[in-house]
C-alpha cells in the first residue's frame, strides 16, 4: 500500500510502499478515502527532521537530557548505537483521516464491514491507504456526511476540545488568535454556542472568513484588536483568548492574554512560544489552561490502545466522544467544513501538497486533503514478491518479526555482524517502519505480518522482537512450521503461554533459543568457569538498578508487556541459575515499591540468591552489580564490565573491559546452531525453568507465601 513518510534525517516527504498493516484485537482496519493534512502539527514534524542534530538538540533538551543519562548508565557506544538507531527511520505523517471499515478486530462489536467512519490519532490514522485504528479512536460517520468533511472530524475534536477547556457561557466574549483551520472550527463552535467572537489572525483572507462563520468582529494587518474587544465588552476586555495559531514566537500568547480582562482565562490550543509576560499575567492575574489534543484519552494507552472507556457518567466528553459530537455537528449543519478545505491531491502526488505545508508553494491555504480513490485493499497488498527458495547451504535466511528500538540499535547489528547471513523478510506492526528497516538493513522483502515471514520460503530461521504478549504464539508458529527462532525474552508472560509453547515443543522438537544474553557476557563466561569446580553451594546476592520508565510504557502492562519483573527481572534470574548451574526449587519475594522486587532464590544443590529489582535508585549507582561467595571466596561482577575476585586479603581482576552484555556473542551462538544443525545455545528447559522461576516471584508476592518449584 501507499503511505505519506518524513525521514528523520531530513529529507523530502515520500510516498512509499509498505505493506499493510494486520488486524488487531480491538481495532478496526480501514480503508482511507480522505486524510486532511494538519498543517501546523506536521510542518514542526517536518522542520524537525530538516535541523542537523544540534538544531534538533536545541529544539528538544529533554531528549538531551536523557541522551547524557544513558551514556553515564550504559556508555557511549550503546548510546550512540540507540540515538542513530532512533534517527535512522522514517516518521509516518498524518493523524485524520475517514474511510470505510474492511475489518473488525476481536472484541468489537458496534462496528461491522462497509461502516463510514473517521479514525483519529498519530500512528494510527496516518496518510496510507489502509489504517489499522484502536476502537476508541474511531466514530461512525453519519448518513448524508461527506468523507470529505468527515476527515476533518479530528481537528475538529482538537478545537472542540479547546473550547470546552474554555468552559464559557451564553453572551460572553471570546478571542480567537490565530485562524487556521483549528482556529476558523473553534470560531464556528463557540458562535454556535451563544458566545460573541472576536477573530485575530495577520491573514486579512482568514480574518474575512471568520466572519462569514459566525466571528462577530474581525482583526486583521493593522487592525487594532485591542479597540474591538474594548468595545464589544464596555471597555473590559475578553471572558477568554483561544490561542490557536502556530508560531516559534511568544506573541500570540502575548497578544491572547493583553486582550482578556482582569482575571480572564487564556486557553491554549496551537503550538507557540510559551514565554509568560509576568507583568501582565500577573496584574490582570489571568489563567492559563493547557488543551491537551482531542481530550480526556488522549495519550493514556489503556484508553487508547486497549479499549477501556472512561464512565459517562463521570467523564462525558471523552476524545472519541468529541470525535463523535464533531460528526454530529456537521451532520446537523451546525459546523461548515466545505469552505475549510482548500486544497486537494490524490496520495500519489502527497509532496506537491507538502510543498504548500513548507511554503515553497505561495498559495494560500488551509485544509489540505488528500484522496485515495480506486487505491489497494489488503486483498490485493502491493508488497515484494518472495525469491524462489535457495538451496541449502552455508548462509542463514534469516525473517525478522518486530524491529523497535532495541532491535534496530542491537540485535538487528548483531545479526548482521555474525556473518553467514541473509536477511531475507521483515515484519513490523507499521508498514512503514518495516519498509525503514527493509531499506536499512537490506532485507529481499517486507511484509505485513509475523505468519507471512514464518512461511516465506527463503526464511530458514526466525528472530522474535516483537512486544512480550506475541512471543509464546509466533516461537509455537516457528516450531509448527519447522523453523528454528529465537526469541527475545521474555518467553511468555504467563503460564497458560508457556504451557502452549512446551505442547508445541512436544509435539514438534525444534531449536528454541531466548535471549538471555547475560549469560553469554564474557565477565559472566570467567566466573561460570570459576566456579565450574565446586563442590559446595554458593550465596549470589544480584543487584540490578532498573530505573524508572514513563507511566503507560507498553512494558507496565500486564497484558501487553508482563510487568518488569516477567517483563526484564528474568534476564537476572536466568543468570543466576546459569552461574549456579542447578534448578530454581523455592522463591520467596516481597514487593519493592510499584515496580521491583526482592527475591530470595533457592537452588537444587543447597545454594540461594537474593535477587533485589528496584527501580527507586540514582542512575549514576550502575544498573547491575553481582556478588557471588564461596568458601573464603567472593566475586564482583559490576556492570558487565569488570569481574574482581576476593580471597586471602587480595583482590585481582579476572575480567575487565568495555561493558559487554553478551548480545553479540548469544547471537553468533544462535546463528551458528541454526547453520550446524546443533542445539540451542540456551537450552529449552533452562529458559522454561528460568521463565517458570519469575513467575514464582510474583506468586509469591501476591500470595506472601513461599512456592515450590519442586527438585
Amino acid at each position: 500500500m501507499k503511505q505519506v513518510l518524513q525521514a528523520t534525517k531530513g529529507g523530502r516527504t515520500r510516498v512509499a510502499d509498505v505493506p499493510p498493516p494486520g488486524l488487531r484485537p480491538g481495532a478496526v482496519l480501514v480503508r482511507t478515502r480522505w486524510s486532511l493534512i494538519s498543517a501546523g502539527t506536521e510542518r514542526l514534524v517536518i522542520e524537525l527532521a530538516e535541523k542537523s542534530l544540534v538544531g534538533k538538540a536545541m529544539a528538544r533538551p529533554d531528549l538531551v537530557k536523557k541522551t547524557i543519562e544513558k551514556v553515564r548508565r550504559e556508555g557511549l557506544l550503546a548510546t550512540y548505537r540507540t540515538v542513530s538507531g532512533r534517527l535512522s527511520g522514517d516518521v509516518p505523517l498524518g493523524y485524520s483521516a475517514a474511510g470505510d471499515v474492511l475489518a473488525v478486530g476481536e472484541g468489537v462489536t458496534d462496528l461491522k464491514p462497509g461502516d463510514r467512519v473517521a479514525c483519529a490519532g498519530a500512528g494510527f490514522a496516518n496518510h496510507a491507504e489502509i489504517l489499522c485504528v484502536p476502537r476508541n479512536l474511531c466514530a461512525r460517520v453519519p448518513d448524508g456526511v461527506d468523507l470529505r468533511h468527515a476527515s476533518a472530524a479530528t481537528l475538529g475534536a482538537i478545537a472542540l476540545h479547546g473550547v470546552r477547556t474554555a468552559d464559557m457561557r451564553l453572551g460572553e466574549v471570546a478571542v480567537v488568535v490565530g485562524l487556521g483551520i483549528l482556529g476558523q472550527l473553534a470560531v464556528q463552535m463557540l458562535a454556535a454556542s451563544g458566545v460573541r467572537v472576536v477573530a485575530v489572525d495577520r491573514d486579512r483572507s482568514r480574518a474575512e472568513l471568520a466572519a462569514k462563520l459566525g466571528a462577530e468582529a474581525v482583526a486583521s494587518g493593522d487592525d487594532d484588536p485591542g479597540a474591538l474587544v474594548r468595545g464589544l465588552t464596555s471597555g473590559h476586555g475578553a471572558d477568554v483568548a483561544i490561542v490557536a495559531a502556530a508560531s516559534d514566537s511568544s506573541a500570540p500568547l502575548t497578544l491572547g492574554a493583553s486582550l482578556c480582562r482582569r482575571r480572564g482565562v487564556v486557553v491554549v490550543l496551537g503550538a507557540f512560544g510559551m514565554e509568560l509576560d509576568r507583568r501582565l499575567f500577573y496584574e490582570k492575574e489571568l489563567t492559563v489552561r493547557m488543551s491537551t489534543s482531542y481530550g480526556p484519552g488522549r495519550y493514556d494507552p489503556v484508553y487508547e490502545e486497549r479499549g477501556v472507556d472512561y464512565p459517562y457518567a463521570y467523564v462525558r466528553w471523552t476524545e472519541g466522544r468529541n470525535l463523535e459530537s464533531v460528526l454530529d455537528l456537521i451532520a446537523r449543519k451546525r459546523l461548515d467544513i466545505a469552505p475549510l478545505l482548500t486544497h486537494e491531491f490524490p496520495i500519489e502526488k502527497a509532496d506537491e501538497a507538502y510543498g504548500l505545508v513548507r511554503g515553497e508553494t505561495k498559495d494560500r491555504f488551509l485544509g489540505i486533503v488528500l484522496t485515495y480513490e480506486g487505491t489497494a485493499t489488503p486483498d490485493e497488498p502491493k508488497r515484494s514478491v518472495a525469491v524462489a527458495r535457495k538451496p541449502r547451504g552455508a548462509t542463514v535466511g534469516i525473517g525478522v518479526v518486530g524491529a523497535g528500538q532495541f532491535a534496530v540499535s542491537v540485535l538487528l547489528p548483531a545479526l548482521r555482524a555474525a556473518g553467514s547471513m541473509e536477511f531475507a523478510a521483515v515484519a513490523t506492526s507499521g508498514g512503514a517502519t518495516a519498509d525503514a528497516i527493509k531499506r536499512s538493513f537490506g532485507f529481499k522483502q517486507a511484509l505485513a505480518s509475523g505468519a507471512d515471514v514464518i512461511a516465506a520460503d527463503d526464511v530458514d530461521a526466525v528472530a522474535i522482537l516483537t512486544r512480550h504478549d506475541s512471543h509464546a504464539a509466533l516461537v509455537a508458529a516457528a516450531l509448527a512450521a519447522g523453523k528454528p527462532c529465537f526469541v527475545e525474552k521474555p518467553l511468555a508472560i504467563r503460564r497458560e503461554q508457556l504451557a502452549d509453547v512446551v505442547a508445541a515443543m512436544d509435539a514438534k522438537p525444534g531449536l528454541v533459543c531466548v535471549g538471555f544474553n547475560r549469560r553469554f557476557a564474557p565477565s559472566s563466561i570467567a566466573l561460570r568457569e570459576r566456579l565450574a569446580k565446586r563442590t559446595s553451594p554458593i550465596h549470589a546476592r544480584y543487584r540490578v538498578n532498573a530505573g524508572k520508565v514513563p507511566a503507560g510504557h507498553w512494558t507496565l502492562d500486564r497484558d501487553v508487556g508482563g510487568g518488569r519483573i516477567i517483563g526484564e527481572a528474568c534476564h537476572f534470574v536466568d543468570l543466576l541459575a546459569n552461574i549456579v548451574g542447578a534448578r530454581i526449587v523455592r522463591v520467596e519475594a516481597e514487593r519493592v515499591g510499584p515496580d521491583g522486587a526482592a527475591a530470595l532464590l533457592r537452588f537444587g544443590d543447597g545454594s540461594t540468591a537474593v535477587l533485589e529489582y528496584v527501580t527507586s535508585g540514582d542512575p549514576s549507582l550502575g544498573k547491575e552489580h553481582l556478588e557471588v561467595h564461596w568458601e573464603g571466596e567472593s566475586f564482583v561482577l559490576d556492570d558487565f564490565r569488570r569481574l574482581t575476585r576476593h580471597a586471602g586479603g587480595k583482590s585481582a581482576d579476572l575480567w575487565s573491559g568495555a561493558q559487554d552484555k553478551g548480545h553479540g556473542a548469544e547471537i553468533a551462538a544462535f546463528v551458528s546452531a541454526v547453520r550446524t544443525g546443533g542445539v540451542s545455545p540456551v537450552p529449552f528447559d533452562e529458559a522454561v525453568d528460568a521463565t517458570d522461576a519469575t513467575f514464582a516471584i510474583l506468586e509469591a508476592i501476591a500470595e506472601g507465601t513461599a512456592v515450590d518449584l519442586g527438585a
